[in-house]
């Protein structure tokens, strides 16, 4: 073989371990929720936090979105939060999005989904409304988010201590908030429990809260031919969370 074409086998090789070191990385971050999603990040951007691009997110699976999630709040609840440049997350969302998730949550000031999971701008849609329920314009706006947008998974976080629970367990009757505490009462005739059936008992309120997200969960499927058929063709996972605001901790629910 002469030198010339030494050289050229040998860069057709490099080339090819290139490659496959960078598949490997890419792969390994997408799946332990490291930000490398770029084969050429810009100069200074090596080692940090960088938002979802397309083509990240795209090679995603719903599965491998909700073992990131559980990562994230393993992280949130252990106190190890990734460092974050929110000045340069900032900018790199300025032109586009590409959001992995829809969070359907309690507007609750101690339940913010970004923080709970660990996550940045970019990362996720975060609907937020008292009691976690849905309407018809967060419906619309789930199905913006995963049809036309592309975000595999829909989850319906709710928590412990929940006001909006409450409210409807003790029929509070206040204004607009009325008809919002009546779409939480279907959730107390399905709730099984034999003790104390009051607002003032922390383990019925937070029963309640976890069959009123499996409610949720069902009426989205019901009320939303786009997400029904999205989650039936494998697209789009949806999965109910119960946050436990004592600890930190995330429960996925089935």
């Amino acid at each position: 073989m002469s030198n010339q074409e030494l050289a050229v086998s040998q860069s057709i090789s490099s080339r090819r371990s290139f490659c496959h070191a960078s598949v490997g990385v890419l792969t390994l971050g997408l799946l332990n929720g490291t930000a490398v999603y770029a084969a050429e990040p810009a100069a200074g951007e090596e080692n940090v936090l960088l938002p979802l691009t397309k083509a990240a997110r795209d090679a995603l699976t719903p599965d491998q979105i909700i073992t990131r999630a559980k990562a994230g709040n393993e992280r949130f609840r252990s106190g190890t939060l990734r460092d974050r440049d929110l000045q340069l997350e900032l900018k790199k969302t300025a032109d586009g999005q590409s959001p992995a998730a829809v969070v359907l949550g309690c507007i609750d000031s101690r339940a913010p989904a970004e923080i709970i999971f660990d996550l940045g701008l970019g990362d996720i849609f975060n609907c937020r409304v008292a009691g976690n329920i849905e309407n018809a314009d967060i419906l619309g706006s789930m199905e913006f988010g995963t049809k036309v947008s592309g975000a595999k998974v829909i989850a319906v976080l709710g928590h412990s201590a929940c006001g909006a629970v409450k409210g409807a367990i003790a029929g509070v009757e206040l204004g607009n908030l009325t008809q919002l505490l009546a779409k939480i009462q279907p959730a107390l005739a399905e709730t099984k429990y034999d003790g104390k059936r009051t607002a003032e008992n922390p383990e019925f309120v937070d029963l309640v809260a976890r069959t009123s997200i499996k409610l949720t969960m069902a009426r989205i499927r019901q009320s939303s031919p786009v997400i029904a058929g999205l989650e039936k063709s494998g697209a789009v996972k949806i999965v109910g969370c119960f946050h436990d605001l004592a600890t930190g901790t995330v429960e996925f629910l089935s």
